[in-house]
């Protein structure tokens, strides 16, 4: 067994250890199933300039995938929009999709390093959630995350996070996503 394999990500360890026995104390719940969890967190880049050069989505991808830690996906259009010069199957962006110790490394790069990057940083809105338990956010340049070197990139992009949890209301997910110290204004 490699050390890889034994390798506990920080935020995962102190969610196990700290925060669930924090959000049973606030919340009552009897039981331990039914305290929120991190599900996934989607990371979703669009490269809207590949219309006419198809080569942007794969670089956004290229970009995503060092930013995740994991292989993005080129995201393809559906159906044809003339009025965007779109054709189908065309590229249009790139996604990932994280989830278990890459989720935890990436919350934790997020929160203490990518965020506090950000120009003109006052928190987050507590109004991002979608009802559901789920926290979606927009950051407007990726440059904010170390493991892009700015002399390579070809153009600055924005990007899409979306924090799924398994949380059944909006006040729940944002209990647990301030334990996580994800910055949200109250």
């Amino acid at each position: 067994m490699s050390a890889q394999e034994n390798y506990t990500p920080r935020l995962q360890a102190e969610y196990a250890n700290t925060i669930k026995k924090a959000m049973q104390e606030e919340h009552g719940y009897k039981n331990v199933h039914e305290i929120p969890k991190l599900e996934k967190i989607v990371l979703n880049c669009g490269a809207g300039e590949s219309t006419q050069d198809s080569r942007k989505a794969q670089n956004a991808a290229d970009d995503l995938t060092l930013i995740a830690g994991q292989k993005a996906v080129v995201t393809r259009a559906k159906k044809s929009i003339a009025t965007y010069k779109v054709r189908e199957d065309m590229p249009l962006g790139a996604k990932v999709t994280l989830r278990g110790k890459q989720m935890y490394d990436f919350m934790d790069r997020l929160v203490n390093i990518a965020l506090p990057r950000v120009r003109d940083f006052r928190g987050l809105k507590k109004n991002s959630c979608d009802g559901r338990g789920n926290y979606a956010m927009g950051i407007k340049e990726h440059i904010v995350f170390p493991e892009i070197n700015y002399d390579k990139i070809d153009s600055i992009r924005g990007m899409d996070i979306v924090i799924c949890t398994s949380a059944k209301t909006d006040d729940e997910a944002r209990s647990l996503l301030k334990k996580f110290k994800l910055p949200i204004k109250d």
